[in-house]
């Protein structure tokens, strides 16, 4: 696959609507449309890096679409990393309370016909 096919995928998987993407990335929804057409070129390097932080995947997999072993945090979704990044700044005490809370709502949740 190639660049727009992987980004194309990417942004799937993490969820964004490409409206979201360019927002968050500050490149322009008409630059974004354009990385999706089947003969784009490659966007600048610090436009590929800014898309790739915040989809949670590697450069290397937009590119190549090579995806990081399953253990690397890079191809997260950018929600579920950002929770990551905010629960390290909190106290070993606040964390365990966060993630058992967590644990509990996906318990719940995972459940037939359960809602909170």
């Amino acid at each position: 696959m190639g660049f727009s096919e992987n980004l194309r995928e990417a942004i799937e998987y993490s969820g964004l609507v490409q409206k979201e993407l360019a927002y968050k990335t500050k490149i322009s929804l008409r630059s974004i449309e354009n990385y999706l057409r089947e003969d784009a070129s490659l966007p600048s390097v610090d436009k590929a890096v800014r898309i790739a932080q915040v989809l949670g995947v590697t450069v290397e997999y937009l590119v190549t679409g090579k995806k990081p072993p399953v253990d690397n945090l890079a191809f997260v979704n950018y929600d579920i990393r950002t929770l990551l990044q905010n629960l390290k700044k909190l106290p070993k005490s606040k964390q365990r309370i966060v993630i058992q809370n967590a644990l509990n709502m996906v318990e719940i949740l995972s459940q037939p016909n359960k809602t909170v």
